[in-house]
C-alpha cells in the first residue's frame, strides 16, 4: 500500500529556528502536522531547500518522519521571494530521489504556490496526485501589500494553473475557501477547510504571577503583549499607536511586549521594522512602555502568552494566524484584526474582540474596554479555551487532513494510536484551573 506520504516546503522548514522573517506559521503547520500525521501511522518525507550546509541531506527528525534537504540555487539562506528560479532544480532533484526510493509516494501535500509548482511537476512525471495548502494567495497579498509585495507578478499564473491541476484545495478558513474561488475560479468541490492547530503539551496557562516572576515582568502592570514575525504587514505599528492613544485619550499607561526577530536581542541591523518601530515609539512618547526582547525560544512562549493581560494582533492580511490560537490556550485573551483566519478564529464578542486593521483608535478602545471589565475578560477566556481545545488542536486537523487523504484515494494506514504524551490529556478545564 502506497502510505508513504511526500510534504513538500520549500522556503520553511519544520527544522528552522521560528520567529524570524521567513520562518513563522508555515514552519509550525508543516511540523506540527508531520507529527501528528505520523502519529496517525504514516510514514513522511518533508522536502525542503538546503539552506544550511552543515546539515546532511537525510535528516532523521521524528519517528517516522524524515526531512530531506533538496539542492535549489546556492546552500545558504535566502528570501522566498527569490526562489522561483531554481524551483526547477528543486523539482529535478525531488524526481531524482523519489525514483531512488524503495517504496512510492501515495499523495503529495504541497505548502505554498512554489511547492505546489513542484508538486505538479512531479504529478506530471510519477503520476502522484497532490493536493496544497497555499497559506497565502498572491492576488489577495498583492491588494494588502501593493508596492510591499515582492514576489513576481509570475505567481499569480503559477497559482492559477496549481488551482486547475491539483487533485485537491486546503483552505485555511471560510475567508480563504472565498478567495480561492473568487480569485480564481477554484471548484468548489475541490476545497476542504482544514485549519490550522495548536499543541496543548506546547501551550496552556501558567499562573500569571508565576509567568511575570520568571520572565522578570512588573506583577502590577497591564501587560499587551505582540509576539511573532517583526514584518511591516503584521501591523504591529497599528499596536504602537494604539498604547500611545490609551495613554494619551484614556489616561492609561500600559507595558507593551514586543516579541520576535532575527537576533535574541532587539537589533534593528539584522531585523529592520524593529528600527522603524523603535523610532515611531520616540515620536508617540511612549518609550518607557515599550519593550522589545528579541527573539524567543518556543519553550519560553507560553510564559509570555501567560504573563499578558490581552494579546494583540492586527496584521494587514491574515490566511490563518497560529499566535491567536497559542494566546488563547494560554487563556489570554485575544484582540485581533476582522481579516482573514483571525475572523474565523476569534469569534467577536464571545472568545475575543475584533478590531478593524490600521485603526489604532479602535483598537485602544477595545482594549480600554477589557481593562475597565475584568469579568467580560474572564468570559472570552473560558469560551476561548473551550472552543480551542474542541476543534484546533493538531491532533483534530490531522484527523481532517486524513480523511480528506482518503477521499483522494490514499488509505489511511492502521491505527497505530498516539501517545498522550504528543497529544495532551488535559482537558480546557483542567488547564484553566491551572492558571
Amino acid at each position: 500500500m502506497k502510505r508513504t506520504l511526500a510534504l513538500i516546503s520549500e522556503h520553511a522548514s519544520p527544522l528552522a529556528v521560528v520567529g524570524g522573517v521567513d520562518a513563522g506559521g508555515q514552519n509550525i503547520a508543516v511540523a506540527e502536522l508531520a507529527q501528528h500525521l505520523a502519529g496517525l501511522g504514516y510514514k513522511i518525507d518533508i522536502f525542503t531547500r538546503w539552506e544550511h550546509p552543515h546539515l546532511p541531506q537525510i535528516v532523521a527528525w521524528k519517528s517516522n518522519i524524515r526531512v530531506i534537504h533538496l539542492k535549489a540555487g546556492p546552500i545558504q539562506c535566502l528570501p522566498k521571494e527569490q526562489l522561483l528560479p531554481f524551483m526547477p532544480e528543486f523539482t529535478e532533484n525531488l524526481i531524482r530521489f523519489a525514483r531512488s526510493e524503495s517504496q512510492p509516494y501515495g499523495l503529495i501535500h504541497a505548502h505554498f504556490f512554489m511547492s505546489a509548482l513542484v508538486a505538479a511537476e512531479v504529478k506530471k512525471k510519477l503520476h502522484i496526485p497532490f493536493t496544497v495548502t497555499f497559506h497565502a494567495l498572491g492576488k489577495v497579498r498583492r491588494i494588502s501589500q501593493g508596492d510591499g509585495d515582492k514576489f513576481p507578478a509570475e505567481r499569480f499564473t503559477i497559482e492559477e494553473r496549481v488551482i486547475r491541476e491539483a487533485d485537491h484545495l486546503v483552505a485555511l478558513c471560510p475567508q480563504d475557501r472565498d478567495d480561492l474561488i473568487s480569485f480564481y475560479d477554484a471548484d468548489p468541490a475541490k476545497i476542504t477547510i482544514i485549519g490550522n492547530g495548536f499543541n496543548p503539551q506546547e501551550f496552556y496557562p501558567v499562573g500569571k504571577m508565576l509567568a511575570r516572576t520568571l520572565l522578570k515582568l512588573e506583577p502590577d502592570e497591564f501587560i499587551i503583549l505582540q509576539l511573532g514575525r517583526i514584518v511591516p504587514r503584521k501591523g504591529i505599528d497599528n499596536v504602537v499607536q494604539a498604547v500611545s492613544c490609551l495613554k494619551k485619550k484614556y489616561g492609561i499607561k500600559t507595558r507593551l511586549l514586543i516579541v520576535g526577530g532575527e537576533s535574541e536581542l532587539p537589533d534593528p541591523a539584522s531585523t529592520p521594522e524593529i528600527g522603524r518601530l523603535q523610532k515611531l515609539v520616540e515620536l508617540e512618547d511612549i518609550a518607557d512602555q515599550v519593550t522589545f526582547t528579541g527573539r524567543r525560544d518556543r519553550n519560553l512562549l507560553r510564559y509570555y502568552y501567560s504573563a499578558a493581560d490581552v494579546f494583540v494582533t492586527t496584521p494587514w492580511y491574515e490566511p490563518f494566524g497560529i499566535t491567536p490560537l497559542e494566546a488563547m490556550a494560554c487563556g489570554t485573551p485575544v484582540v485581533g484584526a476582522r481579516v482573514g483566519g483571525i475572523q474565523h478564529t476569534v469569534i467577536d464578542g464571545q472568545t475575543g474582540l475584533l478590531v478593524p486593521p490600521k485603526k489604532p483608535e479602535a483598537l485602544a478602545e477595545k482594549i480600554h474596554l477589557l481593562i475597565q471589565h475584568p469579568r467580560l475578560t474572564n468570559a472570552l477566556r473560558a469560551r476561548a479555551l473551550r472552543r480551542i481545545h474542541r476543534e484546533f488542536t493538531w491532533l483534530n486537523v490531522a484527523q481532517q487532513t486524513a480523511e480528506m487523504y482518503e477521499k483522494m484515494g490514499m488509505p489511511r494506514p492502521a491505527q497505530l494510536g498516539v501517545e498522550k504524551s504528543l497529544l495532551g490529556s488535559l482537558s480546557p478545564t483542567q488547564l484553566s484551573r491551572s492558571a
